[in-house]
C-alpha cells in the first residue's frame, strides 16, 4: 500500500502546520503554514495526489467554543494548499474517510452530522444526521454500505445507511467512547472506551456489543483504533498511557503494548512499519510490526497528530 510511497505528509496539530517529509529519511522538506486553529486529522487519497485536512477550531472535543467550518485541500505532489471547502453551517469538522463510491464523509462534531463531499467538485452535497450529541469519529467498511460514528458522551455508536444517507439506529456501549474502527468485511466494529483501558467488540449483524476486551499493559483509557491493511492486526493508540497496542484482530489476543512518545494519536502503515504521531512531544515513532518493537523516532514538528503516505 504505502511500501513504495512517493511522499509523506503529517499534520502538526500543535504547531498548526502541514509538513511534508522524505519517506525514506523522514526529514522535513516542506512546511505549509498560516492556517487557522486547528489543523486536525487527515485523509490522503494517493490515487489523486490529494490530501484533506479539517480546521477543527481552537478547542477540544466537547469544549470547542470557536469551531472551524472549513476543509483544506492539499495537492501533495505540488505541496500546496489549493482549495478550501466551506462546510458552513456545519462546524467542528473532525474525522474523515473515503467511501467506496469515491465520496468523502466527515464528522462535524458540534453539528452532530456527517457531511458528504464530492472531491471532484470540492462541494458539500449532503449532510446526514448522526442522532448524537457530538459526532466524534467515523469508520466505513470496504463495501461502503454502512458508516459508523462513535458518539463520545452518548456512549453509543450510530449506524448510517450510506447509499440512502440516513440514520438506521444506535448501538449502546457500556462506557463513553473515544475512537472507532471497522473490519474490512464490516462484521466487527471496535469502539474504544473513553473511561477505561478497554475496547468493545460489536457484532454489526446482531447490533450489539458482544465482547469487552481489556488492553493489556495499558493503564488508562485509549483513543484511536485502526485495522492494519491486511486486516490481521488491530492497532490502538493510548494517548494517556503513551503506548501503542498491537492486537491479533481475529482473536483480540496476543497483545503487545509498546511505549512510544508523549500523547500518541493517529498512525499510518508503510510496509511492515507503523508510524505514530505523538502530539505531546513532537516525535514520530516507528514500530516494526512483525517484530512488535519500537525501532526509533524522529522529530516531526511541534506535535503531529496524523500521518499519511502518497
Amino acid at each position: 500500500m504505502a511500501g513504495n510511497a512517493r511522499g509523506m505528509i503529517a499534520v502538526d496539530k500543535i504547531g498548526t502546520k502541514i509538513l511534508f517529509l522524505d519517506p525514506r529519511t523522514y526529514l522535513i522538506e516542506t512546511v505549509l503554514d498560516g492556517f487557522q486553529k486547528t489543523v486536525h486529522e487527515l485523509l490522503v487519497i494517493p490515487e489523486t495526489g490529494r490530501a484533506y485536512v479539517p480546521i477543527f477550531g481552537d478547542g477540544i472535543h466537547g469544549r470547542n467554543p470557536n469551531p472551524g467550518h472549513t476543509l483544506l485541500v492539499i495537492d501533495c505532489l505540488a505541496r500546496k494548499h489549493i482549495a478550501t471547502i466551506d462546510l458552513a453551517p456545519l462546524s467542528a469538522p473532525h474525522t474523515l474517510r473515503l467511501g467506496a463510491e469515491g465520496l468523502i464523509y466527515i464528522t462535524c462534531e458540534n453539528s452532530a452530522k456527517v457531511a458528504v463531499i464530492d472531491p471532484k467538485t470540492n462541494a458539500v452535497i449532503d449532510a446526514i444526521d448522526s442522532g448524537s450529541t457530538n459526532g466524534h469519529r467515523l469508520c466505513i467498511p470496504d463495501d461502503g454500505r454502512r458508516l459508523y460514528t462513535d458518539n463520545e458522551e452518548d456512549a453509543t455508536v450510530s449506524v448510517i445507511d450510506v447509499p440512502n444517507r440516513k440514520l438506521l439506529g444506535k448501538i449502546a456501549t457500556p462506557e463513553k467512547l473515544a475512537g472507532i474502527a471497522v473490519s474490512a468485511d464490516g462484521k466487527t466494529v471496535v469502539a474504544v472506551s473513553d473511561d477505561s483501558p478497554v475496547v468493545f467488540a460489536i457484532d454489526t449483524e446482531a447490533g450489539k456489543v458482544v465482547r469487552t476486551v481489556p488492553l493489556e499493559g495499558v493503564e488508562k483509557a485509549a483513543q484511536i483504533a485502526r485495522y492494519s491493511p491486511d486486516g490481521k492486526l488491530l492497532i490502538v493508540s493510548s494517548l494517556n498511557s503513551n503506548k501503542i497496542s498491537i492486537i491479533d484482530a481475529a482473536t483480540f489476543g496476543n497483545q503487545s503494548a509498546i511505549s512510544v512518545g508523549s500523547q500518541p494519536m493517529d498512525f499510518a502503515f508503510k510496509g511492515d512499519d507503523l508510524f505514530v504521531g505523538c502530539q505531546g512531544d513532537g516525535t514520530m515513532h516507528i514500530i516494526d510490526l512483525p517484530g512488535r518493537r519500537n525501532t526509533g523516532h524522529v522529530k516531526a514538528g511541534s506535535g503531529c497528530e496524523s500521518i499519511g503516505f502518497f
